[in-house]
């Protein structure tokens, strides 16, 4: 991995939509750190301070809309962007993730191309 690849964190309980994100994120040149509770989620953002934060909702423990706020009321993590994965696509459900202080929002099953230029909208190459 290259030494200037983004990191982006992964918290997700599913081992197999880990995978995919991992292949996906890795394939695109990203480093890839994973988190399969919303505590451990928050744990590893404070640890390890990614350059992005893609948060299930539906998780073990604390879920993603309150792991998000606790990272977004941390002021040394509340400027890491964090888009909200989830299966939860209901009308309304999208609100709800911006209003926890998600700052970007993809429902499953999403298609790979539109995750990628999520996650590049949100976080640009490096100059």
């Amino acid at each position: 991995m290259a030494a200037s690849a983004r990191r982006i964190l992964v918290v997700e309980d599913q081992e197999d939509n880990r995978r995919i994100l991992r292949d996906l994120l890795t394939s695109a040149g990203y480093e890839v750190l994973e988190a399969t509770t919303g505590e451990d989620g928050v744990t590893a953002a404070a640890r390890y301070r990614p350059d992005l934060i893609l948060m299930d909702i539906q998780l073990p423990v604390l879920d993603g809309y309150g792991a998000t706020r606790r990272i977004k009321a941390a002021p040394e993590l509340a400027h890491i962007p964090i888009i909200a994965v989830t299966s939860y696509a209901l009308s309304g459900d999208d609100a709800r993730a911006f209003e926890a202080g998600c700052d970007g929002y993809i429902a499953k099953p999403y298609n790979p191309r539109e995750l990628l230029a999520l996650v590049r909208r949100h976080l640009p190459p490096k100059a």
